[in-house]
């Protein structure tokens, strides 16, 4: 195990050579391979490889934690960060045993402090040199840090389903800290939700699909809503809807309630945000800015309240997404049902 002083000793020459390390995966590679018994993985271009199931596992984020928790590596779990909501109540005797390392997102120091074996994020964005550190810089120290393939799209065949990429995630993960079995039932049983709901869905034209807006967030007055990139737009292909959005290449841009209403959406999907407490963040809130809204009220789906709620939290991609589907593929029954 490594000593944590000499851990932030290394973290801090790593930082201050960065430039001239190798890639994370071909450094760990290279040397999990000459100590036999190795398992290796490719995650977001790097070669990442263990001679041993990691022990001290620190994962940056909720969604990654969760995974952790999902797969049962609570007990070989250093640390936790980036909490957004609560955990949910399957999870949480689990949750409350491990460190909290950061409320928030995690810094270098942070992290050496938790002395991690492996680190786990489902954005890469997490990794950078003002953050938890770059993954090159993490190699270097023979930690490695595994991103989720969700959020490495210049890795991915292009039309890869998020969720197909969720799912080899849990299976690479499986595989590194010796945990198969229960990985391929996670990703069976979620690929049979995902099946389930896709025999909800209308088999139409892309044209003639009922249009979505999904509305994840109010702030300042603004409305941001999923884009093109974002996890909605494969849901909405799943259950036969088509996002409104779809034109944007971001994952929640802003836009303004006119464009919503230019959009004129057969159904609004509101992401209910109560429990991360901003602002506009509840169901409750965001319902009454577009029922007092003047022209967002007049819309036929404010009116006859074709409104689908779902966990805002599940609308971006982790292991409680399929969730999110299965509310939307219910919901979408419901309102076939109610429109007869």
């Amino acid at each position: 195990m490594r000593h944590p002083a000499r851990l932030g000793i290394a973290l801090t020459l790593a930082l201050a050579t960065a430039g001239c390390s190798a890639p994370a995966g071909d450094r760990t590679g290279t040397d999990a391979a000459a100590g036999g018994g190795t398992v290796s993985v490719t995650s977001c271009g790097s070669r990442l490889a263990v001679t041993a199931p990691p022990k001290r596992a620190v994962a940056l984020d909720q969604a990654s934690t969760e995974t952790l928790l999902e797969l049962g590596l609570q007990d070989r779990m250093a640390g936790t960060a980036n909490l957004k909501t609560k955990i949910p109540a399957g999870y949480r005797d689990a949750y409350e045993k491990i460190p909290v390392i950061a409320p928030k997102i995690a810094t270098g120091e942070q992290l050496r402090a938790a002395n991690p074996d492996f680190v786990v994020a489902g954005s890469a964005d997490l990794y950078t040199e003002d953050r938890a550190g770059t993954r090159e810089e993490l190699g270097a120290l023979r930690v490695p840090a595994f991103v989720s393939a969700v959020d490495c799209p210049q890795q991915n065949p292009a039309g890869t389903s998020p969720f197909d990429l969720l799912f080899s995630d849990y299976e690479n993960l499986g595989r590194l800290f010796g945990v198969e079995e229960k990985a391929r039932k996670l990703a069976a049983d979620q690929r049979a939700a995902v099946a389930k709901a896709g025999k909800t869905g209308k088999n139409a034209a892309p044209a003639e699909r009922p249009t979505v807006v999904y509305l994840y967030s109010v702030f300042n007055g603004m409305p941001y809503v999923a884009g093109k990139s974002g996890l909605p737009s494969e849901m909405s292909r799943i259950i036969g809807a088509r996002n409104a959005f779809d034109d944007i290449d971001e994952d929640w841009p802003e836009v303004s309630w006119e464009e919503v209403a230019q959009r004129d959406p057969d159904i609004i999907v509101i992401g209910d945000l109560s429990e991360r407490g901003r602002p506009g963040d509840s169901a409750r809130e965001k319902r009454a800015v577009m029922t007092a809204h003047p022209v967002i009220s007049r819309l036929s789906a404010v009116r006859d309240d074709r409104i689908i709620e779902v966990p805002g939290i599940e609308l971006d991609p982790s292991v409680r997404s399929v969730h999110a589907l299965g509310l939307l593929a219910d919901g979408m029954k419901d309102l076939d049902r109610a429109a007869r």
